[in-house]
């Protein structure tokens, strides 16, 4: 493979970042990577702040990537960026190759608290599969669905595994969720799937990710999520646990 040309999976240095805190060039060096509108980055992109924050200091550095990001996004694409969804959940539940729903063209920021629970994530280059197959992204999830095994074994060769991720570490993942249709307006983002699998899943142990998800908008639309609400994410100590699969277990609520 040519050295210029854009990569089915990704080596680590190329998308892993040990940081001791957050500084501001984070925030350029994570967009480039993740708000991609073509293969030539990973489309993804994992800081690892190591065993030593907290979560309201990661909830913290989380609100202010986007903030910084914005700002980039707002000169490099005369576009904005808007919070449209920002929750915490303890999430023990094993998954196939997905993307979140939510906006046609969006990015996911997971922040991950240090837990005993084990985890291995894989990241997915649809986008790129789909573009190789003639196919827009929204084509070949209707036609090659990754919930089925024939879906997930054409993107074999375009997944990567996150061997980085550490669970006992405060960690940042952001993931490009987008399959957006070009227009004639502006290029899109090219957007990846994304996977967990979890090792040892357990009531007696919280495994909590803070999600906010962040989608990508014409310059002067309204806020969907008030900056009441992103305070409130940002101090709460409630973690959502009640879901489909375990409907008898009760939120914490601090």
């Amino acid at each position: 493979m040519n050295a210029s040309e854009p990569k089915t999976c990704w080596r680590p240095e190329e998308f892993c970042l040990a940081a001791p805190g957050f500084y501001p060039s984070i925030a350029g060096i994570a967009y480039n990577c993740v708000c991609r509108k073509d293969f030539s980055k990973p489309g993804f992109f994992l800081i690892d702040f190591g065993p030593k924050a907290s979560s309201e200091l990661l909830r913290r550095w989380m609100l202010e990537l986007e903030r910084r990001m914005r700002r980039i996004h707002q000169d490099q694409a005369a576009r904005d960026l808007v919070i449209v969804s920002a929750g915490r959940f303890d999430q023990q539940v094993t998954t196939k190759l997905h993307r979140d729903g939510g906006p046609d063209e969006a990015f996911l920021m997971l922040g991950y608290e240090p837990t005993e629970v084990s985890a291995e994530l894989t990241l997915a280059d649809y986008s790129r599969c789909a573009s190789e197959m003639g196919l827009s992204p929204v084509e070949f999830l209707e036609r090659h669905n990754p919930m089925f095994a024939a879906g997930a074994e054409l993107l074999a060769p375009y997944s990567t595994r996150v061997e980085c991720f550490r669970p006992a570490h405060y960690q940042i993942l952001l993931i490009n969720n987008s399959m957006a249709p070009t227009t004639a307006n502006h290029e899109v983002w090219q957007g990846v799937l994304h996977t967990a699998t979890i090792g040892n899943p357990t009531e007696a142990h919280r495994r909590v990710v803070n999600s906010i998800m962040v989608a990508n908008v014409p310059l002067g639309t309204e806020e969907p999520v008030a900056a009441s609400e992103l305070e409130a994410f940002a101090d709460t100590s409630v973690v959502r646990r009640r879901g489909y699969d375990k409907p008898e277990l009760k939120d914490d609520a601090g």
